[in-house]
């Protein structure tokens, strides 16, 4: 955190202790004591998203953890978050997180599974394609501000936040250097987070206290122009973070499926 904008810190968590109840653009504008256009553009600055998303993109975090930790239906969870139609809510859920509400629900054990096999797995190279297509490569180093073993997610997405399957992806199990190759031209966001070995499969079905990373700048590629190294330093939370929308285990099951292929999709 830095102290530029430190008012939209504020606003931030206020929005997180009152998720649950209507948060209009114009009443946060008027809680920061800005007007709607000028909150919008430094909330943006300061978090990538503008308040309308991320306020979304909090309450779908925020029906993760009431699917998992309460009993209440998916249509009365739908409701606590805003979403009057149940399929609405299926659908956005669905793309954001990478499988369906009932899914997650159910996912403990599957989630589980696949972790032990990721502990188990001896080799965690990617299977050559048969060819390589002449697109960009992004090459970097994954440290961390803290000790820490286990198992790093890291994938490009086409916004600042991480939802929905990453556009490119690999998991890594250490810190160190990664590579993301084919890369098509374009503009992306760096997104990494972490599981220690030995995480219980509820707390990384909801990550809010993995070591994680963003790429506050996006990364662009061009044909034919080399992207510098990236350094990225994965960190305690921080409460203007993104929350982590995408399921983890759906990016460990794709990582163990396409380990055991004998070539890329």
């Amino acid at each position: 955190m830095t102290d530029r904008y430190s008012e939209i810190d504020e606003v931030i968590l206020y929005i997180q202790k009152n998720i649950f109840e209507p948060l209009s653009l114009n009443q946060l504008a008027a809680y920061a004591a800005y007007s709607p256009y000028h909150f919008t553009r430094i909330f943006k600055e300061k978090t990538g998203l503008t308040p309308q998303y991320y306020v979304s993109s909090l309450r779908l975090q925020k029906a993760k953890d009431l699917l998992l930790r309460t009993n209440l239906s998916i249509r009365d969870i739908g409701l606590e978050i805003g979403q009057q139609s149940l399929g609405t809510f299926t659908t956005r859920f669905t793309e954001k997180v990478g499988m369906t509400p009932s899914e997650f629900r159910n996912s403990t054990l599957l989630a589980d599974s696949h972790f032990h096999s990721l502990r188990k797995l001896d080799d965690w190279s990617m299977p050559e394609p048969a060819a390589r297509l002449p697109f960009g490569t992004i090459e970097g180093i994954v440290q961390a501000a803290i000790p820490f073993e286990g198992v790093i997610l890291l994938g490009l997405f086409a916004k600042p936040i991480p939802e929905g399957l990453p556009l490119y992806g690999t998991l890594l199990s250490s810190l160190g250097s990664f590579c993301l190759a084919d890369v098509k031209p374009g503009t992306y966001y760096l997104m990494a987070t972490s599981v220690s070995w030995g995480t219980k499969a509820v707390d990384f079905l909801l990550p809010e206290a993995t070591l994680r990373t963003r790429s506050r700048e996006p990364i662009v590629v061009k044909p034919g122009i080399p992207v510098p190294q990236q350094l990225v330093t994965l960190h305690v939370p921080r409460y203007d973070d993104p929350p982590i929308l995408i399921s983890l285990p759906v990016l460990m099951n794709n990582f163990l499926r396409r380990s055991s292929s004998p070539g890329s999709e």
